[in-house]
């Protein structure tokens, strides 16, 4: 038997929702083991590693290894999630250009500490953060943070949409999740989602419909843990705006040495 496989998870898919497809469409699967080495947001997608049998017996030899993503940060507004799906609120709208952005990309790589998401499963005191988020109880522990290291930086594009363009790409987006009806799974009920709705109903009607908003393409190869929307929200703030994940894509899993810039071992 082989002792993993390498899916591709979609946006609004879960990794539970992708192995399940994957067992579905191989019989000889049933009953067998199955466990994924490394979680993606449900906004995110691209590459899932899974575990096959006594293979998962293993999972710790996995839980160390490097990752490239390509992200899409988008500027001038911000969430409580850090991407798509939280409430979004407005933020420092400005004027960006390609200059500004790389020479931001030139001072990130190195080791890096970043608070996680509060929308994260990351425990605190037995709890996942998410939930002391969704009981309103974050001022009673401290935001955990975790020292990753950011191998390399790179900006591939900047580009621009108005008002109605983000709006109608981010509700899509939402869209994709299937309603959730068990509050356990979905970080309180469906994801908050009238809450979220509701917001970029708001934002969809602040300013006028062609304001400007500034996207930056980047690709970002780093190692394990390390939070592309908390990421994004440190980007946008050195460049004196604020910002959130627009799309966050997962291409490659592996061992990546620094010394080489090359990759060593992809799954």
């Amino acid at each position: 038997m082989i002792p993993y496989v390498l899916l591709d998870k979609k946006v609004g898919e879960t990794p539970l929702e992708v192995t399940e497809t994957w067992r579905s469409n191989h019989p000889e699967m049933s009953g067998v083991p199955l466990a994924y080495a490394g979680r993606l947001d449900p906004m995110a997608s691209g590459k899932l590693l899974v575990l096959i049998g006594e293979e998962c017996k293993q999972q710790a030899k996995y839980h160390h290894l490097d990752k490239e993503y390509q992200v899409t940060i988008l500027f001038g507004l911000e969430s409580d999630s850090g991407d798509v799906l939280g409430i979004i609120n407005p933020g420092v709208t400005k004027e960006l250009n390609e200059e500004l952005i790389l020479e931001i990309l030139k001072l990130l790589p190195g080791e890096i500490e970043l608070p996680y998401p509060i929308f994260s499963s990351k425990t605190v005191a037995g709890k996942p953060l998410h939930t002391w988020a969704m009981e309103n109880r974050l001022a009673e522990i401290t935001i955990p943070t975790k020292t990753s290291e950011i191998y390399t930086l790179d900006f591939n594009k900047l580009s621009i949409m108005n008002r109605d363009e983000v709006t109608k790409a981010a509700l899509q987006k939402i869209s994709l999740l299937p309603k959730v009806t068990d509050p356990r799974k979905a970080l309180g009920n469906d994801f908050r989602r009238p809450s979220v709705l509701a917001s970029w109903e708001v934002f969809a009607k602040q300013g006028q419909s062609e304001d400007k908003f500034f996207l930056a393409d980047i690709t970002c190869r780093c190692s394990s843990g390390t939070y592309m929307r908390t990421l994004a929200e440190v980007i946008a703030k050195k460049a004196g705006t604020t910002g959130l994940a627009f799309a966050i894509h997962r291409t490659v899993i592996g061992h990546y040495d620094k010394q080489s810039s090359t990759w060593q071992k992809v799954f």
